[in-house]
C-alpha cells in the first residue's frame, strides 16, 4: 500500500446530525489523534463541546474505537472503497459533575419512606 491507499477519508457525524470533515488521515493515525483533531475542529457555536480526548467516543461500523488502535487496525471492509468517505459517529461524554455524585449518594441513603439514613 502506498500513496493515497494509505489515506482514509473520514467525516465525523455529531449527535445533532452535523458533520466535521471530510478530511484525509493516514492509516497509521491512532484514535487518540483523531479525537484531538475532532476537538480542534469542533464548531465553536455548539454547546457542551469536548474538552479532552477522554470526553469523546468514536464509533465506526458499530464498534467503539480504542484510543491506542490505529485506523489500519480498526479497518472495516468499507474503508477500501476507492474515493469513498467513511462516516464515524462521535459521542461526547463529559466526566460526571461532582454535584450530581453528591446528589446520587444522598438519594442512596434514603430508605423506602423517604427518610434519610445517617
Amino acid at each position: 500500500m502506498s500513496g493515497m491507499q494509505d489515506q482514509i477519508e473520514i467525516k465525523f457525524r455529531l449527535i445533532d446530525g452535523s458533520d466535521i470533515g471530510p478530511k484525509s488521515y493516514p492509516a497509521a493515525t491512532n484514535v487518540a489523534t483523531l479525537k484531538e483533531s475532532i476537538i480542534a475542529q469542533w464548531p465553536k457555536e455548539k454547546e457542551n463541546g469536548p474538552r479532552t480526548v477522554k470526553d469523546l467516543k468514536i464509533i465506526s461500523a458499530g464498534k467503539i474505537l480504542e484510543n491506542n488502535k490505529t485506523l489500519a487496525e480498526c479497518r472495516s471492509p468499507i474503508y477500501g472503497i476507492p474515493g469513498g468517505v467513511t462516516t464515524m459517529h462521535v459521542i461526547v461524554q463529559p466526566p460526571p459533575d461532582r454535584g450530581s455524585e453528591k446528589k446520587a449518594s444522598y438519594h442512596q441513603k434514603q430508605n423506602s419512606c423517604g427518610c434519610v439514613i445517617l
